[in-house]
């Protein structure tokens, strides 16, 4: 074995995904075969930002051998933003340095590459940044259209639970308001929703302006619960993105949930900490109860169920990868005047690793790491709107629809059209 020539520090930023601990694994055995060291860093940049150089670890081969199929982080995580202020960063890269680390793994979502980014810059090449990005949301611009490790396992988890609720709205003629993780974009609401079959999946994308009332939304589900009544189906389970709630105005999301809006150490609104399904529960209910109906709606939400899970081969498999091709560009020469002699995000194309210059990700706009969100002009979208049922303005055309839908809430046809036509 080679000399030891220097340490591969690895950390792990923002929520869990299923199939951190794989490219942990796979980045230790492919660091400690190349002559390395590999360091654990514990609960992302949260120590590193205090300048305390005690929360590490050493990994070698039998630490990470077999971590591979687990869920969550061995190394734990947090969402300690290292570029909150210029001393937050500049203490952070001292305690990197104070502690050896030549190169850095960062695993994580948009936040988190966003401050690897900012760590490779301020450090002017002293330590080399490879970013492995995860998030169940899927809504990182990967090149060749790849999905974000973790996706595909929170997918297929989500799906099993959507049918397992499905049945039990069937059973139980009930209706189902299933909000699902995704701070900005629908790309989990709408895989688990096709892949489940359920009856409709709302998404932000498909509310075109940068604010939408709480009305619109409700308006969606009461006239797919509508249109499904008359075809003889009390039942029905509807998904829900949970970044609809960020395109609310955030005064009424204040007045809707009594509190002051929860924001994360990135600014972001903690979404979480809204009760979305609730609030469209409560709403849809009330449009019934007016009419002299009870509605019975069940209202929950999924997402850490899903982030923990144990990843499914899917991810294992690309997680390795990664993991492999993050040491790999690590000890790589870098080339003179090439964008990722700093850092990179480490992403696989086409069955080839490819090192993605930080620069290549960011939103010219914002400065920040582009969001990727659901293409509602694609086949991939179509297909899956195809097969919902929810209220279209060719149903408000056709006479005879427009008649049973009309009846089913006591309102004269042309009242009910003028209700619910579309406002896009």
């Amino acid at each position: 074995m080679a000399n030891k020539i220097g340490r591969i520090g690895i950390l792990v930023g923002g929520g869990p995904a299923p199939g951190i601990n794989s490219v942990i694994s796979a980045a230790v055995i492919e660091a400690v075969i190349s002559g390395h060291e590999a360091v654990g860093i514990k609960n992302g940049y949260e120590f590193l930002v205090k300048g305390d150089t005690t929360q590490t670890v050493n990994l070698g081969i039998d630490d990470v051998s077999t971590i591979h199929t687990q869920g969550g982080s061995i190394l734990h995580t947090s969402r300690t933003n290292p570029t909150k202020s210029k001393e937050d960063l500049e203490t952070c890269i001292a305690t990197l340095h104070e502690l050896g680390i030549s190169h850095l793994i960062t695993i994580g979502g948009d936040d988190t590459s966003y401050g690897a980014s900012e760590i490779a810059r301020a450090a002017k090449g002293e330590i080399r940044v490879a970013h492995v990005p995860k998030t169940i949301d899927n809504d990182l611009p990967l090149p060749g259209d790849m999905p974000t490790f973790g996706y595909e396992t929170a997918r297929h988890v989500g799906a099993g639970i959507v049918m397992n609720l499905k049945e039990d709205s069937r059973t139980t003629n009930r209706w189902y308001f299933i909000v699902a993780m995704g701070r900005h974009a629908g790309h989990l609401a709408l895989g688990i929703g096709k892949a489940s079959a359920s009856t409709i999946t709302i998404i932000p994308e498909e509310f075109p302006d940068a604010t939408v009332s709480l009305a619109e939304v409700c308006d969606v589900l009461e006239g797919a619960i509508l249109k499904r009544r008359i075809s003889g189906r009390p039942d029905g389970v509807a998904i829900i993105a949970e970044g609809i709630a960020s395109k609310l105005n955030v005064s009424d999301l204040r007045n809707i949930s009594g509190v002051e809006i929860p924001r994360d150490e990135y600014g972001n609104i903690r979404l979480a900490d809204l009760p979305l399904a609730r609030i469209l529960r409560a709403e849809v209910e009330r449009r019934f109860k007016e009419r002299g109906e009870a509605m019975g709606i069940v209202d929950l939400t999924i997402g850490y169920e899903l982030r923990s899970a144990p990843p499914i081969p899917f991810d294992i498999d690309y997680t390795r990868t990664l993991g492999h091709g993050a040491v790999s560009f690590l000890l790589s020469d870098p080339v003179e005047g090439e964008h990722t002699q700093q850092g990179a995000m480490i992403c696989l194309v086409d069955g080839q690793l490819q090192a993605v210059p930080f620069e290549d990700m960011r939103d010219p706009k914002t400065g920040k790491t582009a969001i990727r969100m659901v293409d509602t002009k694609s086949l991939y979208y179509d297909v899956a709107r195809r097969y919902m049922i929810r209220l279209e303005q060719s149903d408000l055309e056709d006479e005879e629809t427009l008649r049973q839908l009309a009846a089913a809430t006591s309102m004269q046809p042309d009242a009910f059209k003028r209700r619910f036509t579309l406002k896009s």
